[in-house]
């Protein structure tokens, strides 16, 4: 990596975490030139504004999150042909590897934007918005999947199910947060799964 790439990633590695910590309106170019030694100017080399530095940012965490689920489900796929199986494999990986965080997450991006959405503006509202609905479509591809084998218990909104999967670890991120619990999000990822398992197994 070039020494102008590493100083880039570095801005944005200390810009996430405190966005994370304390919000994007509290986190302040100042304070990220301050602790990452740049000039102003060198601050604005990499980023038009605050707005493109949270783009950048957003882009790049979405790329992580889904190399992340890409590798979790496909490895359940190799341990399973059967969609149903493979799909409650896939969240047990997810469940084991929010357990083997050492200080649990440390939050998503894409949440801590739509709560702050009035400091954003069209793109990055557009950018977290796609995002969210990529994450559905991936889920209900899933689902679709498992449902063309699996008759539902009870009707149920293949849509609403795949939001689901996304608004319980947000939850469970919350949850740990405010209980400063670690293992709360793992608990409601495994009960999710259980519930999937109710309502597709015979």
């Amino acid at each position: 990596m070039r020494k102008g790439e590493t100083t880039r990633e570095k801005l944005m590695d200390v810009a996430e975490a405190s966005i994370l910590e304390k919000g994007f309106g509290a986190t302040s170019i100042d304070e990220l030139i301050a602790e990452t030694g740049l000039s102003k100017s060198g601050f604005f080399y990499h980023f038009a504004d605050k707005n493109a530095l949270a783009l950048a940012l957003l882009d790049r965490y979405v790329e992580r999150e889904d190399a992340l689920l890409d590798d979790l489900f496909a490895r359940a796929r190799e341990l399973s042909d059967d969609p149903l199986h493979a799909f409650l494999i896939g969240l047990k990986l997810l469940a084991e590897l929010m357990e083997d965080l050492p200080n649990g997450h440390p939050g998503c991006l894409v949440a801590t934007y739509c709560y702050n959405e009035r400091l954003f503006d069209r793109d990055v509202r557009d950018r977290y918005t796609a995002a969210v609905l990529a994450w559905r479509a991936r889920f209900r591809a899933m689902l679709d999947e498992i449902a063309e084998r699996y008759e539902p218990r009870e009707p149920v909104d293949l849509d609403i199910l795949a939001d689901m999967v996304n608004n319980t670890v947000e939850g469970g991120i919350v949850m740990s947060k405010a209980l400063r619990d670690t293992t709360v999000l793992t608990g409601q990822i495994m009960l999710m799964r259980s519930y999937v398992k109710l309502l597709f197994q015979a």
